[in-house]
């Protein structure tokens, strides 16, 4: 866990609706992350895995998946929050995801986060976390996505 995360007593939670939590590290997506990811999900299409096909391609180079971009979510959220007496985290899911920038390989990207809902679940409490995936250069993020997860006591 990055040091730097924000330590949040989970009984503070709810008060911190609408706080940024700051950026994870950055991570470089290169081209073996994405030939594993392609090998890992089944989803070989030539925008990913082809390097030569792809250099005549639309955007000029492989590309990462979008939901390669998503799948770091769990790198970077405990770089970025620390939630001190939850005895159990789980990923409760997704309400919504888009992809609006390709991620080139070899591209570095991080993740953003903010507070946006915190609502009581039996035992715990369910967070709502708005992340921006950030593209190093580019103004377009890679990923945005209101993300659920579900602390417990």
């Amino acid at each position: 866990m990055n040091s730097d995360a924000a330590a949040i007593a989970l009984a503070d939670l709810p008060g911190m609706v609408g706080k940024h939590l700051g950026h994870s590290d950055w991570h470089t997506i290169d081209q073996e992350q994405i030939n594993r990811f392609a090998d890992a999900t089944g989803d070989h299409q030539w925008i990913h895995v082809d390097v030569e096909r792809a250099k005549s391609g639309p955007f000029g180079t492989t590309i990462g998946h979008g939901y390669l971009t998503l799948s770091l979510v769990p790198i970077f959220v405990f770089q970025i929050l620390n939630v001190e007496g939850a005895k159990l985290v789980v990923n409760y899911g997704l309400n919504k995801a888009r992809f609006p920038a390709p991620v080139p390989a070899g591209s570095r990207v991080r993740m953003g986060g903010e507070i946006a809902a915190v609502e009581p679940v039996a035992g715990g409490l369910q967070l709502t976390l708005n992340c921006t995936f950030e593209i190093e250069g580019q103004p377009k993020p890679a990923c945005v996505a209101e993300i659920l997860f579900r602390y417990y006591e």
